[in-house]
């Protein structure tokens, strides 16, 4: 199909779609749309919140969230990288559908993959844009291509009235404005701003401003920090109270670091004060979105969702800024440590205050949960590989999948190798792809991955390996090509050399 015979079958979907939402949306019984608040946070771990175990860094208002809604234990980004994590939220599909498998500006071997998201997706964006939502993007976007036609796959094209701070970015070039250092900035970022900003303070009040002028209207607000990706710098204040904070806490019984393959080691505590002062400017920000929503009387009849795009960078050559435990490793990998996330869910009037659900979800799961939320019509054909989380929410039933997956054919500076995975129930299988040998975990009984029962338990071994196939082979993913290496610097050194 060319771009214009696309562009008439998706604008002649579009208006069909639309027109179903206008009907409904004219009937007098029509419930009120709720608003949408979508704070997506960069590299989050999940043991990095208060209401997730933490006692180092400090997250008042991200705990009030949880006591207000419903604390997911069993959530799972959808890549253990930011951008194939990204787009499964915004499209309701799995990365490997997709083929955005890899961070966009990662390397392209040895498995290629593609460097934007399509315009063809139609987004949660553009289906509640449809619905006469506003809608608003501030702060990481990272789904577009670096080459000269970047712009147009930014968020202004894929259903965003307004686009701020959202580019090709992976990370900004420094936390501290004017947000330029070696010539790089960020490409959309309004002018203004004062020497000494922070970020996530200036995303904040773009996000309150937002907030302000569509009070009035039904609206998304997806406020997606680029904190707490490196570069690691907080405000000094915050750092120097960490800095104190970090010298009361009690001696380490082992190391400060631990191997997990090869040169690569994960950090067995937290005490980093950048990070955690990095960690506390977000807890503010959380605080003052939902202290707008009440000054505008919208709290209400807000639903306000967290989520973090992938583990905490806890694995490197050298000690990664945050620790994981009980989780093993961290960003990268597809143990737990790269992929549970927290996430929290507030929906006043139908899901119950300080609420723990701890039934598997996973970020394609969010596209089709909203749409319900707001008395929409599904879109199964787009969202395919997501599932509404509504009857978990309203504790009405549990969900109808049998489990969920992952693919990533690529090799990562935290030292991962090529890999894809499958959990079931309690089982989770991944398989390692460049000699084919798997491990097996019971998360319910072994959470930190200690135990690999891969061996002892082979009919169980059997089945999951089966099904982790028969899934990539309906998402086509694609598999790495040409001779495996032991890690991802060898790798990068043998293509260089």
């Amino acid at each position: 199909m060319n771009r214009r015979d696309f562009l008439k079958a998706a604008g002649a979907a579009a208006f069909a779609w639309g027109q179903g939402v206008s009907q409904l949306l004219a009937r007098d019984d029509a419930p009120a749309r709720p608003n949408f608040v979508f704070f997506l946070i960069d590299d989050l771990g999940w043991a990095d919140l208060g209401c997730y175990g933490s006692t180092f860094y400090e997250t008042p208002n991200i705990d009030r969230l949880a006591s207000e809604g419903t604390r997911f234990t069993n959530a799972y980004a959808a890549c253990p990288v930011c951008s194939p994590t990204r787009a499964s939220i915004v499209t309701g599909k799995y990365p490997a559908r997709l083929g955005i498998t890899q961070w966009i500006g990662g390397p392209n071997e040895p498995t290629p993959y593609r460097h934007y998201l399509p315009l063809q997706e139609v987004t949660i964006a553009e289906a509640l844009k449809q619905a006469e939502y506003a809608t608003g993007f501030v702060g990481k976007w990272h789904l577009s291509t670096r080459g000269e036609d970047r712009f147009e796959y930014y968020p202004d094209r894929q259903g965003f009235d307004v686009n701020i701070g959202g580019d090709w970015s992976g990370a900004p070039p420094t936390y501290f404005h004017p947000y330029e250092k070696r010539g790089r900035k960020l490409e959309t970022m309004p002018p203004g701003g004062k020497e000494g900003e922070y970020l996530t303070d200036r995303l904040t009040d773009e996000s309150l401003r937002f907030l302000e002028a569509n009070k009035d209207k039904p609206f998304l607000l997806y406020l997606s920090h680029y904190a707490v990706h490196t570069p690691i710098e907080s405000k000094q204040a915050l750092t120097e109270k960490y800095q104190a904070k970090a010298k009361t806490l009690p001696a380490l019984e082992g190391p400060h670091a631990q191997p997990v393959y090869g040169r690569y080691q994960t950090r067995m505590v937290q005490d980093n004060a950048p990070y955690a002062g990095m960690v506390q400017s977000v807890d503010e920000s959380v605080g003052r979105v939902m202290d707008k929503l009440e000054e505008l009387g919208l709290e209400e009849n807000t639903v306000v969702i967290f989520m973090s795009d992938n583990g905490g960078l806890s694995t490197v050559p050298r000690e990664g800024p945050t620790c994981n435990l009980p989780l093993r490793a961290g960003k990268g990998w597809l143990y737990e440590g790269g992929i549970r996330e927290p996430m929290l869910i507030k929906w006043p009037g139908a899901a119950k205050p300080g609420s723990v659900c701890d039934e598997t979800v996973t970020s394609t799961d969010f596209y089709p949960t909203m749409l319900e939320m707001a008395g929409l019509p599904l879109r199964p054909a787009q969202h395919v590989d997501g599932v509404s989380l509504v009857p978990l929410l309203k504790k009405t039933g549990t969900l109808q999948r049998d489990a969920i997956y992952w693919h990533y054919p690529h090799y990562h500076g935290s030292g991962n190798r090529p890999s894809g995975a499958v959990r079931a129930g309690d089982y989770k299988l991944i398989e390692w792809y460049e000699d084919g040998h798997v491990e097996l975990y019971n998360l319910r009984d072994d959470l930190s991955e200690q135990k690999d029962l891969a061996a002892a338990e082979p009919a169980k071994t059997a089945e999951l390996r089966q099904m982790l196939h028969a899934w990539r082979n309906r998402m086509n993913g694609k598999m790495p090509a040409g001779a495996p290496r032991n890690d991802y610097q060898t790798w990068l050194e043998a293509k260089r050399g």
